[in-house]
């Protein structure tokens, strides 16, 4: 038995199968001391009720590394290519060894990954029994899921800290998930490496793609409080949400892109500074100098949950403004996401205003229609109220419900 270590500069981000989508993965290089960083780079880039408020590379930084333990020499990364052997599990092309990134993030430094929205993370597997990483935060949390287990949540203390994921777990392979809990307001997580006690292995295939685009609904805000309570980040877990619900039900990755507060229009409270389309081509999400590529990650559904907060107060968008800028998203979706298709969903609203609404997205729907693009479909899939949890917003079992909904939906349009 040998301890050795291993460069982790294989950023498979954001990434998943062999899909020609899958364009951001990087090689390394495997010594027994010291590692060099060849990675890729990035071209940078909502409450129903209440509001929050709201990349420079970094030079001459070591890499992150991995001690791994094994009987055999690990195997170097940069003779591992691209997949002209299939993966006897799927049939898909063979992925080399790497850390996985779930969401947009920043990777243009390889050993300081910034991610800022709801549910980004990553995902490691590896032949081991040990994980730690390494992570420069303050005060928010994280889901942990070690072999499909939920574990208790990760809250992050200030500065470069190191946690761990995984520990003890008998010799053999594992797959450890992260992914945070709280919004891009809440500021940056980011990863400064994983360590290993093993050998990293290539990671799980990702073969569908959902987008939710939202508000605080989409974010989870106050969803494991118990009404009546006040916000706080340990109140918003966007594992819970019902896009992560129905995520983990059709077997798909998720990218969430929400911000509590946020309209189509009008933010909640009439207030109109950036509204989610402005916000919306962001890679880190309080960062206006950071433009997502698009190309790096296509999603099979986009699903928009919008619309709540423009009509949250008495100074509601007439629909000869709400619906021509709901129509110009759209558009924009569709210039950014050819092949996807896109599910406006009705937003939480009552009585006659819920009608109203839901009629201004389906004349934005027939509008697009009416321009060719025949991908794009109107959905409900608000629930029954099941308990309430912070400021008015759905509880866990409420969301669970909403999940369940958008996965009828999504049978129903992509026949998943």
């Amino acid at each position: 038995m040998r301890t050795l270590s291993i460069s982790l500069l294989l950023l498979v981000a954001c990434n998943g199968g062999g899909d020609p989508g899958d364009t951001d993965a990087s090689t390394g290089t495997s010594t027994a001391s010291t590692s060099t960083a060849d990675a890729s780079t990035s071209t940078t880039a909502s409450s129903d009720t209440v509001g929050t408020s709201g990349d420079e590379p970094v030079t001459d930084t070591a890499a992150p590394t991995t001690s791994t333990t094994s009987t055999t020499d690990p195997v170097d990364p940069t003779t591992t290519t691209t997949g002209t052997t299939d993966d006897s599990t799927t049939g898909e092309p063979a992925r080399p060894p790497g850390i996985h990134y779930v969401g947009r993030h920043d990777d243009s430094d390889p050993s300081a990954i910034r991610m800022s929205w709801s549910g980004v993370g990553a995902v490691v597997r590896f032949d081991g029994t040990d994980l730690h990483v390494s992570l420069d935060d303050n005060g928010r949390w994280f889901t942990v899921v070690v072999d499909g287990a939920v574990q208790p949540p990760l809250n992050t203390q200030p500065g470069a800290q190191t946690y761990p994921l995984a520990t003890g777990l008998a010799p053999g392979e594992h797959t450890v998930e992260l992914y945070r809990r709280t919004e891009g307001s809440f500021g940056v997580t980011t990863v400064l490496g994983f360590d290993i006690t093993g050998e990293l292995l290539s990671p799980p295939p990702v073969t569908r793609r959902i987008q939710v685009i939202g508000d605080s609904i989409s974010c989870g805000y106050g969803n494991e409080g118990i009404s009546p309570c006040s916000f706080s980040a340990e109140t918003e877990n966007h594992w819970l949400t019902y896009g992560a619900v129905a995520a983990r039900a059709v077997g798909a990755e998720l990218h969430t892109v929400a911000w509590s507060g946020k309209g189509m229009v009008n933010n909640y409270g009439d207030d109109v500074f950036e509204p989610m389309p402005q916000i919306y081509d962001r890679t880190i999400a309080g960062d206006g100098g950071t433009a997502w590529d698009h190309a790096r990650w296509q999603p099979d559904v986009v699903v928009i949950n919008l619309g709540t907060n423009d009509f949250s107060t008495d100074k509601d968008p007439a629909e000869n403004v709400f619906v021509p800028a709901y129509v110009a998203f759209l558009t924009h979706l569709r210039d950014v996401y050819p092949d996807a298709f896109i599910l406006p969903v009705a937003p939480l609203l009552w009585g006659d205003e819920a009608t109203m609404v839901a009629g201004y997205l389906q004349s934005a729907v027939d509008q697009r229609h009416q321009a060719g693009d025949m991908d794009v479909a109107f959905a409900d899939i608000n629930a029954q109220a099941n308990g309430w949890g912070c400021d008015g917003h759905p509880s866990v079992a409420t969301h669970e419900a909403m999940g369940q909904n958008l996965v009828t939906a999504l049978g129903e349009h992509l026949g998943w």
